[in-house]
């Protein structure tokens, strides 16, 4: 009797849970159905667990949605693809609940299980699935239904396609705002499946529909499916459907439109070709570089590189140019920071006259701005003006205003440079560096953020590493040294954490000769930060001195501190110490 009885166990303790009033019951339960699915075997899984959760479709939002997932990777469990249709059903009732997650969900689950079934499964019991749900009551299900089109298509009858071609046509016309949202939405990837002939046709008559919605949702969302149809047609078609729609709705009424527009311009460019670009789309652009809205000024500001590229240098230099400069004084700081982090890419592009003479201008306005975010910006991208202009240009031209930021108030700022500093002696030189910037390195270990004085630490290495320990033995070690008994012991200790930094790159003998006495000296400071911080650094510097330095100089060192009153200075020398004894053995 109990081997009969054995095998419901699984489904009477899910029925059991799922019924519970404790919500992380019933979700347990449902994320361990593919557990109870193996206990009941695929049978028993489709003729009894399958029904059942078909019928609990009322519960909790959160229960429904990890049904939704796991019934899309549940074909396994119900016999395989032969099978899948099964799963239909419950997916079905769920995607006409009202939590649009679950929904989503559900449509996810149903397209993954959709794809594996048989053609003639598909046929027989996906695409009564998507037609029930497209001429269902309630606008949830004619929403989801519009995301499964694209799927059922492809696999359909003639008859059947044209059906579902009249059908999608429909939603396209809804009379919920919702449902036209949905089918805007997914009319790219429906599109994807249809046989050239009926695009032009059909497709492009839906499209043609959405585009003159009354709502500014339904409209944007058609926008953003542009380019995607755009790639499907051939250029002529795209050229007489979709270009007209495109620089209709660079004048839409709703800025939102406008917004999504100079979003998706450059990626139609490519779909109308190189002509229709310079003599329809450039002037539409235009209008968005002075639109009236501040968010879609933004949109087009940031994509002024990428649009430069397929346009002729004459053009740019004629009408784009001269509203860049515009730009660059704009009203909202957020229009001037998005051509601020676009705008060096037209340097290539222009080339190095033009970019002296009308680009650097304007590069140095953005370089003053009162925003620190253009600023920032601005820095970030400098090395792509100097591979066109050369550094002798950039120095006598970038570089003041570059070492004027180095002292600005807003820290990022200054931590921006810091950052863009070895690049730039790089590029600099060893001589020229010495002149503007090599006071500046020294300068920020002082500086009042914490932020600053570590990346001035790090910096310094960067550069050692660049110009050589000859270079920063002559150069940077002193000054460093000598800022090691300043009176304030938060720069004694970025110190320490720049001769830790430095120490791997100067070699044993600078590190023996030089810095480990500054760090026996800094072993007798009277803050115990400064104490427990020398004996971190001496541990990390065991590996690069020699041994005999280690037992003569390092051990008694770290000795001293293991008996210092301070418990953290104890246990950061006990540790140093216990790395000498693992390494000797």
């Amino acid at each position: 009797m109990a081997s009969v009885e054995e095998p419901l166990y699984p489904i009477s303790v899910l029925i059991d849970e799922l019924k519970n009033d404790d919500i992380q019951l019933r979700l347990n339960s449902i994320r361990r159905l593919s557990t109870i699915a193996r206990a009941l075997g695929e049978e028993r899984t489709r003729k009894e667990l399958i029904p059942f959760l078909g019928e609990n479709h009322e519960d909790d939002d959160e229960v429904l949605l990890a049904m939704a997932e796991q019934l899309g990777v549940f074909v396994p469990y119900v016999g395989g693809v032969e099978h899948a249709h099964v799963l239909l059903s419950p997916l079905e009732t769920l995607c006409s609940v009202e939590e649009t997650c679950v929904r989503e969900k559900a449509v996810d689950s149903l397209c993954k299980i959709g794809s594996d079934m048989r053609d003639a499964d598909l046929v027989d019991w996906f695409v009564p699935v998507v037609k029930r749900l497209a001429a269902g009551e309630w606008f949830t299900a004619r929403v989801s239904a519009c995301g499964l089109f694209h799927v059922a298509y492809s696999k359909a009858t003639d008859m059947l396609k044209t059906e579902m071609r009249s059908i999608y046509g429909q939603l396209c016309q809804d009379d919920m705002p919702m449902v036209r949202r949905a089918a805007a939405s997914n009319l790219g990837k429906f599109a994807a499946t249809v046989e050239p002939p009926h695009r032009v046709a059909d497709i492009m008559s839906m499209f043609a529909d959405l585009t003159r919605d009354e709502q500014d949702s339904v409209r944007l969302l058609a926008v953003e499916g542009c380019a995607s149809l755009g790639k499907l047609l051939d250029p002529r078609d795209c050229v007489s459907h979709i270009l007209p729609v495109i620089v209709g709705f660079s004048q839409d009424k709703s800025w939102r439109v406008r917004y999504m527009v100079a979003n998706q311009l450059y990626e139609l460019c490519e779909a109308v070709g190189p002509e229709a670009t310079q003599t329809e789309l450039a002037p539409a652009y235009v209008r968005l570089l002075r639109d009236n809205e501040a968010e879609v000024r933004v949109a087009a500001a940031g994509k002024v590189t990428k649009f430069s590229c397929i346009l002729s240098s004459e053009l740019v230099i004629q009408h784009i140019l001269p509203l860049v400069k515009e730009l660059s004084s704009d009203s909202s700081q957020h229009v001037r920071s998005a051509l601020a982090s676009d705008i060096m890419g037209m340097a290539p592009i222009l080339g190095k006259d033009t970019t002296i003479d009308r680009l650097l201008p304007i590069i140095l306005t953005l370089l003053k701005d009162d925003f620190p975010e253009v600023r920032l910006n601005i820095i970030s991208k400098l090395d792509q003006v100097n591979q066109v202009i050369g550094i002798d240009l950039l120095s006598q031209s970038l570089l003041p205003a570059v070492v004027e930021l180095a002292e600005d108030r807003h820290w990022r700022v200054r931590l921006a440079i810091i950052e863009y500093i070895p690049l730039l002696a790089k590029q600099l030189g060893v001589e020229f560096f010495h002149d503007k910037l090599g006071s500046l390195c020294m300068q920020w270990l002082q500086d009042k953020v914490h932020s600053i004085r570590d990346a001035a630490a790090n910096n310094l290495k960067r550069l050692a590493e660049e110009f050589g320990p000859e270079w920063a033995m002559q150069h940077i070690i002193p000054q460093v040294l000598e800022t090691s008994t300043n009176p304030n012991y938060q720069f004694r200790i970025i110190i320490l954490r720049a001769i830790a930094l430095l120490a791997p790159v100067m070699g044993h003998e600078i590190t023996s000769s030089t810095l480990l006495p500054a760090l026996i000296n800094a072993a007798k400071d009277r803050v115990p930060n400064i104490k427990f911080n020398v004996a971190k650094v001496i541990q990390s510097i065991i590996p690069i001195v020699d041994q005999s330095v280690v037992e003569n100089t390092v051990r008694p060192c770290l000795a001293e501190l293991s008996e210092d009153p301070d418990v953290d200075v104890r246990f950061f020398a006990s540790q140093a110490l216990q790395s000498i004894n693992h390494a000797a053995v």
